[in-house]
């Protein structure tokens, strides 16, 4: 079984999906006494968190939202008797950011990269129609050998802090949903579509992985169930007459049935929903369908109240109903993979999405560095470090297209946010992580990268890799603010000058741009931090978008 097996669970004829989600046992290993003492055979105490949810802002002492290191969860699973002769695994949302899963004390599973599914195959580990124990391990500690990047420093007092190389906090734990799984022996591991239009009609090419060779029959349904195309064999087409577009604001969702036969005996059925839609870059145009699309949108964040980054699903469905009243039509997943569950809610709504790696943190003297206070000028792709991050980087790419693949909200992926790219030292790594996206996508999605103030035209050397240019720019903020917006402006058009200088004809987009804004701060004439500033700051900003056509 691999245990990075990214279809997203479900109930089938065939295949079992039970909810592990609650309330789980809980514990810090503050003394780091938890290996020793064998915590995988059985956490200690009785305290008790929700399952998903991060666990930092569940306390009132910041000991425990200041924790680094290793917390242990724990329950108890009920496995039927009837699953007997099937696979059987436990499948993990995330876990933030290393795991080890033992089942009744034997080590089921290990996993790095804190925003991705991975399976924790126990079909040897289980005993049948009886309860079982399920102990994770799960350690916060920031790392420069996987992403996202940074460091864990060791206080005093011998406490171990966070040392985060980006702008947001490090909720950590079980924070996605977890489920216990179950499908035959023989059954499908993956499948791809890729779409394209003959007139009004549309042809889906389609793959489907499985574990023997059994004949495979694919099945696709319209939105009110009716037989919308079929074929049989593992690769193929489906036409399908008269196709129902997806469309930005129209979510339109055919059921894909996949079946692995044998005669007339379904031995595995796998079910999902996918749309029917092409996405594109000619020119400076981003073409959906073949039209020519102007993204509008956020770059959001999974953050709430109390769960922090664990999943919440009435959270998502405000995010969405505000996303529409505002006119928005994309946004950015800054700055790792969101919960699969956003992305399927996207696809029914129609919301376009960038699809971001955890690739923060990639900058020498932005944030932790210690070379930073001391003047050292050092290239951060020059660290001894790469390798092993460059390997992450590169599984977790991997990683995310394989899930998010056949979303057709998924338009592009951004594969870094703010690196450092004014130094030659970046470009084989950016090669290799590009080269990487391009390969393993079969719909060969546009790719870029949200560049930082200083990846200019002049400077940036990394920005002929993007098939657009995603910009995040503060200019009247960060920099030259309140009163000098008015240079703010001028050094806008100035660099945006350069880029059309530079005649690269790609789309660029802004990724991210705005005032920092207190909801009950108005001030006459404007100040920063004031409504009237932010109003007086986007537009600005916009009268610098709309002076050129790059898109």
């Amino acid at each position: 079984m691999r245990t990075c097996q990214m279809l997203y669970p479900v109930e089938s004829s065939t295949r079992r999906s039970v909810s592990m989600d609650g309330m789980w046992k809980f514990s810090l290993d503050w003394k780091q006494e938890g290996e020793g003492k064998d915590w995988k055979n059985g956490v200690p105490g009785e305290e008790r968190i929700p399952v998903p949810a991060s666990f930092q802002d569940f306390y009132t002492d910041k000991e425990i939202r200041e924790y680094t290191g290793d917390v242990w969860y724990e329950t108890d699973f009920f496995v039927p008797g009837e699953w007997q002769g099937k696979e059987v695994a436990i499948r993990f949302g995330s876990a933030t950011h290393c795991v080890c899963v033992y089942v009744n004390g034997v080590q089921a599973a290990a996993h790095e990269g804190g925003f991705l599914p991975f399976l924790a195959p126990v079909t040897d580990l289980v005993e049948y129609n009886a309860f079982n124990k399920v102990v994770v391990k799960v350690n916060n500690e920031l790392s420069e050998t996987r992403i996202p990047c940074g460091t864990t420093k060791v206080l005093k007092n011998g406490k171990k802090m966070s040392k985060p190389y980006f702008d947001f906090f490090n909720y950590s734990g079980l924070q996605r949903p977890v489920k216990l799984v179950a499908w035959p022996k023989e059954h499908i591991e993956d499948y791809t579509v890729t779409c394209e239009f003959d007139g009004a009609d549309a042809l889906v090419h389609y793959t489907v992985e499985t574990t023997g060779e059994h004949e495979v029959l694919v099945e696709l349904y319209d939105r009110e169930h009716r037989p919308a195309a079929s074929a049989a064999g593992k690769e193929g087409v489906l036409r399908v007459s008269d196709a129902h577009k997806w469309d930005v604001g129209d979510g339109y969702l055919y059921e894909i049935r996949l079946r692995i036969m044998d005669g007339d005996v379904p031995v595995d059925e796998y079910t999902d929903r996918i749309g029917i839609r092409t996405v594109e870059v000619k020119g400076r145009d981003i073409l959906v369908n073949g039209r020519k699309v102007y993204l509008k949108g956020f770059g959001k964040h999974e953050d709430s109240d109390i769960v922090g980054r664990g999943f919440n699903i009435g959270v998502m469905k405000r995010d969405f109903e505000c996303l529409k009243w505002i006119g928005a039509n994309c946004f950015r997943t800054s700055h790792y993979p969101y919960s699969e569950e956003i992305y399927q809610m996207a696809d029914r709504e129609g919301i376009l999405i960038i699809d971001e790696v955890a690739a923060v943190g990639m900058f020498r003297s932005l944030m932790n560095f210690a070379e930073a206070s001391s003047g050292k000028k050092t290239s951060f792709f020059e660290a001894s470090t790469v390798p092993q991050l460059l390997a992450h980087h590169l599984q977790c790419v991997e990683d995310m297209i394989c899930r998010d693949k056949n979303h057709p909200s998924v338009i592009a992926w951004s594969l870094f946010n703010e690196p450092e790219t004014t130094e030659d030292s970046a470009v084989p790594y950016f090669e290799k992580i590009f080269a990487r996206a391009r390969e393993v996508d079969p719909q060969k999605r546009p790719r870029t990268f949200a560049m930082i103030g200083n990846s200019g035209p002049d400077t940036c050397k990394c920005c002929q890799l993007c098939d657009f240019l995603s910009l995040n720019r503060y200019y009247g903020w960060y920099m030259m603010g309140g009163y000098e917006i008015s240079d703010a402006e001028e050094a806008f058009r100035e660099e945006m000058d350069g880029w059309a200088k530079k005649q690269m004809n790609k789309p660029v987009i802004f990724t991210e741009y705005g005032a920092d804004t207190s909801p009950a701060e108005h001030k006459l004439p404007s100040v920063m931090w004031s409504q009237e500033y932010q109003v007086e700051y986007l537009e600005m900003c916009h009268r610098v978008f709309d002076s050129y056509d790059f898109y």
